[in-house]
């Protein structure tokens, strides 16, 4: 009698390969949406150039290039966060990508990993180039382990505005999604002092500059680079860490309703 052997059990998919996975095919997918990466590459760096190189102006004890260094570097880093997430889910949400997300075999929190990766990558690359325009033109000086610190700070800073874009994405669709994004981002860089120093407001504003998570981000990496002295940041990072929970608790509601 012909027996037949069982086939062996397939081997479980390796969790970290997923994650790789996913997240490289959401690099590939944004960088071949020149709408989305073209912009978040090249503004900060198009607006640091004007700003701090080519207009003039001195700013009494500050050196200029190296303090917009640091805005313009968390204007680059909040772009990334807000469209990826805000813009993204919501036009996945449109079009039943996310449904189809949840019902695969795919451990949901995968999904949401993948775009932090994607707004880290292009983070990273935002803030090389400023460097290098900072460096190589702005007369910046700054030791690789000051550069380490900004870096890290920024890139840990992007967590809020990762959960704001990702309530804002429950919040709309797809075609609304950009609008809505830069009706938040702008007035927020503008109004937290990212591309003009809070010191050139009105003094209404400028203490009203402290309701924008994007504030407290910019005077720790102000702190980093020794343009702001006695920086509490402790009390700025609690600050970053509450918004993000309030967000994703904001964003968690909506998904279950969704």
């Amino acid at each position: 009698m012909n027996t037949t052997s069982p086939l062996p059990a397939a081997p479980a998919p390796s969790l970290l390969r997923i994650q790789a996975l996913e997240s490289w095919y959401e690099l590939l997918r944004v960088l071949r949406t020149p709408a989305f990466a073209i912009p978040a590459l090249a503004f900060p760096v198009v607006f640091y150039v004007l700003f701090a190189l080519v207009l003039p102006g001195q700013w009494g004890g500050y050196q200029k290039s190296a303090y917009l260094l640091a805005t313009y570097g968390v204007f680059g880093v909040i772009g990334p966060a807000l469209f990826g997430f805000g813009v993204g889910l919501a036009i996945e949400r449109e079009k039943g990508w996310l449904e189809l997300k949840r019902v695969s075999p795919m451990p949901t929190f995968v999904y949401f990993i993948a775009k932090i990766s994607m707004s880290l990558v292009f983070a990273f690359a935002v803030l090389c180039l400023l460097t290098v325009a900072a460096v190589g033109f702005g007369g910046v000086r700054i030791t690789p382990i000051t550069w380490l610190q900004l870096v890290a700070t920024l890139l840990l800073g992007t967590m809020p505005f990762c959960a704001m874009g990702l309530w804002i994405g429950t919040l709309v669709k797809g075609d609304a999604a950009v609008a809505v994004v830069n009706l938040v981002y702008l007035p927020m860089s503008v109004l937290s002092g990212l591309w003009i120093p809070l010191f050139a407001f009105p003094v209404v504003l400028q203490k009203l500059a402290v309701a924008w998570p994007s504030w407290h981000l910019a005077q720790m990496a102000l702190g980093v680079v020794g343009q702001v002295q006695d920086v509490a940041y402790a009390r700025h990072a609690l600050v970053l860490l509450a918004a993000t929970v309030v967000f994703l608790a904001l964003a968690a509601m909506r998904l279950r309703k969704a």
